[in-house]
């Protein structure tokens, strides 16, 4: 079993930064992949930046040169850096992990940018 806990989202303003963090533990071997998604009030869940099981990483064309993930391989913990925040960026932000092809994810963290 894999849990997952995401923290640091909260209120900025437009331009700001935030930086979230994912937490996973338990039964962590095998990881085929992990990454964050985000879900607007109204649309549908989707991809942030993810590193894919061939070692890359995708990023959606809306984020490309504000946002940038990374990982601590030691501590089982991703991150996410988001830079220049847009009022579009608003929404709650969920990370998951990809472990012996199960995925998991956690409660998801609010990121709110507004003036």
């Amino acid at each position: 079993q894999v849990q997952v806990v995401e923290s640091g989202g909260g209120l900025v303003q437009p331009g700001g930064s935030l930086r979230l963090s994912c937490a996973a533990s338990g039964s962590i071997f095998n990881v085929i992949s992990m990454g964050w998604y985000r879900q607007a009030p109204g649309k549908e869940r989707e991809l942030v930046a993810r590193f894919t099981s061939g070692g890359g990483i995708n990023y959606a064309d809306s984020v490309k040169g504000r946002f940038l993930i990374s990982r601590d391989n030691a501590k089982n913990t991703l991150y996410l850096q988001m830079n220049s925040l847009k009022p579009e960026d608003t929404a709650v932000y969920y990370c998951n992990w990809v472990v012996r092809y199960l995925n998991y994810w956690g409660q998801g963290t609010q990121v709110t940018v507004s003036s």
